[in-house]
C-alpha cells in the first residue's frame, strides 16, 4: 500500500468501511449480567459473588487481585465472597471483563497471548498504585483503563490473519504499532478498542481514554473531545508504562514526547518519577 495514502486522514465514511469489517465479540451474558447488578441502586456484593464464583477463572483472578499491591497490606483473602468485599464493583467488573475477553482470545497463539494479558495486567497494576498519590484520579479506574487500552489487539488478530505478526514484529523491534495498523489495515486497536469498550459497557471515561491514548495531540484536545478525567488516565499509565520499561521487557517503549506530556499534565516531577521507580520496584517487581 501507498504509504502517503495509507497515512492520509481517512474519511467518515472509509474509517466506518474499514470498522465495519472488524469483528468486535458480542458481550457475554455474564458481563451483562454483572453489568445489571452494578448499575443497580443498592448493588448486592452476595449477588456479585455468587456470579464470580460461577466461574473458576474468574474467581482465581479476583482472589488474586484482591491480594495484589493495589490495596492496602493486611490478611489474604482466601475467598470469592472476602475478594469481592474487598476489591468493590468496579473492580469486580473489571476482572469480568478481563476474563471474559480472554476467553474471547483463546483460539489465537497462546504464547502471544499470555504475553499480551501479563503486560497488561502487570500495566493495570502499576497504573492503580501510581493513582492513588494523585487525588482526582481514581485508582479503579486507572487500573481498568490500562488493562483495557490495548484489549482491541486480540479482536484485530481475529479479524486479520495477519496481524499477529505485524503486532509481535512491532514489540520485537520497537515499531509504532499504531502507525503499522494504519498503513495496513485503516484503522488500529484504539478505534477498535473504543467501539469495544462501548459494546461492552464500560463507561464513557475509559472508552475516550482508549480512543486516544495514542493521539499525539490528545493534551490539546478540546475539553468536549477529551475530558480531562479521561486524560488523566492516559497519563498515568504512559508514567506507569515508562516506570515499568526499566523492569520488564514486555513493557512497551514509551516516547519521550508523551513521557514529559504526560508529567507536565499531572505536575510530576522527576523526583517524583524516582520515588515512583521505587514504589512499583517494591510492590509489583
Amino acid at each position: 500500500m501507498n504509504t502517503a495514502t495509507a497515512t492520509r486522514p481517512l474519511t467518515h465514511a472509509e474509517l466506518n468501511e474499514t470498522l465495519s469489517a472488524v469483528r468486535i465479540p458480542p458481550c457475554p451474558s455474564i458481563v451483562a449480567e454483572v453489568l445489571r447488578e452494578a448499575q443497580r441502586d443498592e448493588p448486592s456484593m452476595k449477588v456479585l459473588s455468587r456470579i464470580v464464583a460461577s466461574d473458576v477463572s474468574m474467581s482465581a483472578a479476583a482472589v488474586k487481585l484482591a491480594n495484589s499491591p493495589m490495596f492496602s497490606p493486611g490478611s489474604r483473602v482466601r475467598s470469592v465472597q472476602q475478594a469481592v468485599n474487598r476489591l468493590g464493583i468496579n473492580h469486580i467488573l473489571s476482572v469480568v471483563v478481563a476474563v471474559a475477553l480472554r476467553n474471547t482470545s483463546s483460539h489465537l497463539p497462546a504464547d502471544v497471548m499470555e504475553r499480551f494479558w501479563s503486560r497488561a495486567s502487570t500495566l493495570a497494576l502499576a497504573a492503580g498504585v501510581l493513582a492513588r498519590g494523585h487525588v482526582g484520579i481514581s485508582p479503579d479506574a486507572a487500573y481498568t483503563f490500562a488493562l483495557f487500552q490495548d484489549a482491541a489487539v486480540p479482536v484485530l488478530m481475529t479479524t486479520f490473519p495477519d496481524y499477529a505478526a505485524l503486532y509481535t514484529g512491532a514489540a520485537d523491534h520497537g515499531y509504532s504499532l499504531v502507525q503499522l495498523e494504519q498503513e495496513h489495515f485503516r484503522c488500529d486497536h484504539a478505534v477498535a478498542g473504543w467501539l469495544l469498550a462501548r459494546s461492552w459497557g464500560l463507561s464513557d471515561r475509559i472508552a475516550n481514554a482508549i480512543r486516544y491514548h495514542h493521539d499525539p495531540e490528545a493534551y490539546i484536545l478540546p475539553e468536549k473531545e477529551l475530558p480531562s478525567d479521561a486524560l488523566a488516565l492516559i497519563a498515568v499509565s504512559v508514567i506507569a508504562e515508562h516506570v515499568l520499561g526499566d523492569y520488564t521487557h514486555d513493557a512497551h517503549a514509551v516516547g519521550d514526547r508523551s513521557f514529559e506530556n504526560a508529567k507536565t499534565f499531572l505536575g510530576v516531577s522527576d523526583a517524583e518519577v524516582d520515588e515512583l521507580h521505587d514504589t512499583i520496584a517494591a510492590a509489583l517487581i
